[in-house]
């Protein structure tokens, strides 16, 4: 359990929720808030619900079974019995559990979509969520199991189990306990669930949303630090500036590239590398180098499509039936495939950049413009940085793999009720796995770029490739033989990850796009 004096708060209306609203919630308990605003829209929707419910019409999920079952009514003393027997019979996910980062963004994406006011849960179960949340008790939720379609069902099954004393949560150490323990630990009872509650709660995209928006959280770092990495290379590589020519760019204008453009030259500035073989001869460099702009700025393009496919889902109502003007509105706004083929996307976006990344590695250790072979001065006896490259082209080979799109992917459920379904809880799974290969495929560019540009001195890099040395040298130092790489490693990509290496090139260039 989390410090609440560290806890970060924020404010759920149910509209206006940006990735930059959610960012600086990660990695920490949370305070959360529902807006009055907010609070009278779950009132109101849960008073139009309980109209429903009294009525004589058949409501989907209410007084009628779900899934193949829907046609299928359920007698009025029931109504509560269903809901729960959908929350322990849904709740069948397997394999290793969500990390407590998700979990939290998961149920705060899950109270922002009931604040919208459509879904007609009942407000004492979004205030159990909130209360959960706020004492950072947080459900033990198997990662596998959700089709990303009929909503993140096993998954968000899960989130619930707690809220009616059944289920598990997470412990500090990352274990499991019985929910009912830590539920009279933190002052918080269970509850009953109403018509519709269990339903309403279940189906909707959060588990893959909150993947999806720490991706992109992380993802947007990633973007600076690959162009700030490959400037490093460049420098240590002695290569050149023209590719960036902002003219040439400004030819083909792809947003993306103009902006890597941009970067680059802010970073290059003041080098004493670039003037020094002015003169060299040399009419191109390989593509690695010389195409940055075009492939880290498709990159962007693809990243700025996912991010907006992202913040509208923060702000949508995606479970079944809907609530609409005194109508319930049986639809499929629970189907994650928005989500699902922009992840895909996403996923070949990152996969590119680490695939530029190793190869530009690879360029380092052949020894290019007078840089000693596999950056060490004595080798034989010691390889140098061999082997670190093996573990970048491992995980660009495993990034390819994993970049199989999920999204073309259906198998019908449900007896064929529900005969199309995204795999999208496929795609986010897979995407986090890449933006972590990623990272530490930039992270290994960043230490043989440092250690390169080493033997470069004493002419100075540009500010920002001088700065990022500097950031990785007060963590690791210049190597002169073989050591545990995997060490310095670890360094460079907590650098990396955590968001060092950009903050102290920007403090130092200024704030890059």
């Amino acid at each position: 359990m989390s410090k609440m004096s560290e806890a970060a708060a924020i404010t759920l209306s149910g509209s206006g929720l940006t990735l930059q609203d959610l960012e600086p919630t990660w990695g920490r308990a949370v305070r959360v808030t529902l807006s009055p605003v907010a609070v009278d829209r779950l009132r109101a929707s849960r008073a139009m619900l309980d109209r429903m419910a009294a009525g004589p019409a058949a409501v989907y999920g209410v007084n009628t079974g779900v899934g193949m079952l829907c046609r299928q009514r359920i007698p009025v003393d029931q109504l509560a019995k269903l809901q729960e027997n959908l929350i322990i019979s849904h709740a069948v996910g397997v394999g290793s559990l969500m990390p407590a980062e998700l979990v939290r963004w998961m149920m705060l994406l899950k109270m922002q979509a009931l604040a919208v006011g459509h879904s007609g849960v009942s407000p004492a179960a979004v205030e159990l969520l909130a209360g959960m949340l706020n004492a950072d008790v947080l459900p033990a939720i198997p990662t596998r199991g959700s089709l990303g379609a009929s909503g993140d069902l096993a998954p968000l099954s899960h989130l619930v189990m707690p809220m009616i004393g059944r289920g598990e949560v997470l412990r500090a150490d990352g274990g499991v306990e019985p929910a009912g323990e830590a539920l009279r630990r933190a002052g918080l009872r269970p509850i009953v669930l109403g018509a519709k509650d269990g339903l309403g709660l279940i189906n909707g995209t959060q588990f893959m949303l909150a993947y999806a928006a720490a991706i992109a959280v992380r993802a947007r770092r990633l973007a600076k630090a690959a162009d700030i990495v490959a400037t490093m290379s460049l420098e240590a590589c002695r290569g050149s500036l023209r590719p960036f020519d902002e003219r040439l760019i400004a030819l083909r204008a792809h947003r993306g590239a103009v902006e890597t453009g941009v970067n680059v030259n802010q970073l290059m500035a003041g080098s004493e590398i670039l003037p020094s073989h002015a003169d060299c001869g040399k009419v191109q460099d390989p593509y690695s180098l010389r195409c940055v702009p075009q492939v880290h700025g498709a990159c962007r393009d693809a990243l700025r499509h996912f991010a907006g496919v992202v913040e509208t889902e923060l702000n949508a109502v995606t479970d079944n039936p809907i609530l609409i003007d005194g109508e319930s509105i049986s639809g499929g706004n629970f189907h994650g495939e928005p989500l699902a083929l922009a992840t895909d996307y996403m996923t070949m976006a990152l996969t590119e950049w680490a695939s530029m990344s190793e190869r530009r590695t690879y360029l380092l250790l052949s020894g290019p413009d007078g840089l000693p072979q596999l950056l060490m001065s004595d080798t034989g006896i010691n390889s140098g940085y061999m082997i670190p490259q093996y573990t970048a082209a491992a995980l660009v080979s495993e990034c390819k793999v994993l970049s199989h799109p999920a999204s073309v992917d259906s198998i019908p459920s449900s007896l064929g009720q529900e005969d199309h379904v995204s795999m999208g809880a496929t795609s986010v799974l897979k995407a986090w796995q890449v933006i972590e290969h990623a990272e530490m495929v930039i992270a290994i560019e960043l230490l043989s770029a440092a250690q390169g540009l080493d033997f470069r001195q004493p002419l100075k890099a540009g500010r920002g490739p001088a700065a990022a040395h500097a950031a990785m040298r007060a963590v690791v130092p210049h190597a002169t033989a073989d050591r545990e790489l995997g060490r310095d490693m670890a360094a460079a990509a907590e650098l990396v990850r955590g968001g060092g290496l950009v903050g102290t090139v920007e403090r130092s260039v200024g704030k890059l796009i």
